[in-house]
């Protein structure tokens, strides 16, 4: 009989291969993308298994425990963690597919996926399926992945093809790890180890079953085989919301490094030690109380989503909504904790020899991610007053 999956079970295989993300952390910062014994490491631990069916080999983890998962490698290793969420989003989106694509993806068993779906590529039809060209930002994981996902706008005498509501035709098309072209575009303030360089596709061919038009499953006549598991009547929110898990993760680090800091360092021209000053005291608790706060709302939105799935329902627009808001919620509170956390670190918070000014510059890089950024507020905002979102995702 196989080992339960069980939180306990997914944390302890996090920290067998922490030793690994801590040592290669600082040569992704340098190279500007994850290195390739770090993605192994999480590779041969199983967790880019953890939302793929079990059909397929995978774990089929529910959402809170996934995101639990993120949150610890996040703690050790932000550019691991952001890496990992980018690649588990993946299998989710095989269930907008018929199932041929999930058999072809995973017929030589465990694979990585990489994907971005803005801006979308040009799928000119052809026998048998689509041409696929163009080039996109933000191509987390591409150096480690198998199989990429993009989003493209099918085209017709040069102009997209509309649907039925007068929108763009758009698709969901799968290619491999062969079709893409990764272009070093990767130079920023902060998450530099996630080698999110630019992708281009240029002219490959997607066989009709790799290209699924994008609509809510909920519209579709059943789930392909393998993914009628509550999780996937979540559809593609997990994905969106893992990225906030990421940002929490690296509060809860700040937190405790700046605990660890406090037992044994003095400030300059301070007579008594950091933990003994008031500001200090105020701040840690001030952090921990945001944070809290924040990801309580964040899994109280998952698991109310993930409930429907049980009952065999789909997420709907107000679940949608709030697994929304809450991850929105979550990545700004994770970097208001850092900042209160930064500030009561003093100089430390600058010096490379620590880890505040990292977790600084990454967290407040993650919170300009579209899917998490403040922007999102709004997007929100409209449905709430009965009005039609600019936030597409909101649609499946």
């Amino acid at each position: 009989m196989a080992t339960p999956v069980t939180l306990e079970s997914m944390l302890d295989a996090v920290e067998q291969i922490a030793p690994i993300l801590r040592k290669h952390a600082a040569e992704a910062e340098e190279r500007r993308r994850l290195s390739d014994a770090a993605a192994a490491a999480m590779k041969e631990a199983g967790l880019y298994r953890m939302w793929v069916p079990r059909a397929y080999g995978g774990l089929e983890l529910d959402p809170m425990l996934g995101n639990r998962v993120l949150e610890q490698v996040a703690r050790i290793d932000s550019a691991a963690a952001w890496n990992l969420a980018l690649s588990v989003g993946g299998p989710l989106m095989l269930a907008f597919f018929e199932e041929k694509a999930a058999a072809e993806i995973y017929e030589n068993g465990d694979v990585l996926t990489a994907g971005t779906f803005f801006p979308t590529l040009d799928a000119v039809p052809v026998d048998g399926g689509f041409r696929v060209g163009g080039r996109m930002p933000f191509g987390s994981g591409s150096h480690h992945c198998q199989w990429f996902i993009a989003t493209a706008h099918v085209m017709e005498n040069g102009k997209a093809r509309e649907d039925g509501k007068g929108k763009p035709q758009m698709y969901f098309v799968w290619v491999p790890r062969s079709d893409i072209e990764i272009i070093d575009h990767w130079d920023t303030m902060g998450m530099r180890g996630t080698g999110s360089h630019d992708v281009a596709i240029r002219d490959a061919f997607v066989p009709r079953h790799r290209a699924a038009p994008v609509i809510a499953p909920e519209n579709r006549s059943s789930l392909p085989k393998g993914f009628e598991g509550p999780l996937y009547r979540s559809t593609v929110w997990p994905a969106v919301s893992a990225l906030a898990s990421v940002a929490t993760g690296i509060a809860r680090a700040a937190i405790d490094e700046l605990v660890a800091l406090a037992t044994k360092k003095t400030p300059n021209y301070m007579p008594a030690p950091l933990r003994e000053r008031s500001s200090a005291q105020t701040q840690v608790a001030l952090a921990e109380a945001k944070l809290g706060a924040a990801r309580a709302y964040f899994y109280e939105a998952l698991r109310e989503a993930f409930e429907s799935g049980i009952a065999g329902r789909f997420i709907d627009l107000p679940q949608k909504c709030k697994v929304q808001l809450a991850a929105v919620n979550a990545a700004a509170a994770a970097a208001e904790t850092v900042d209160l956390v930064h500030a009561a670190a003093g100089s430390s918070g600058i010096r490379r020899e620590h880890p505040f000014e990292r977790h600084f510059r990454d967290v407040h890089v993650i919170t300009q991610h579209a899917y998490i950024s403040a922007a999102r507020y709004e997007s929100v905002g409209k449905p709430l007053f009965g009005l039609e979102s600019d936030w597409g995702f909101l649609e499946f």
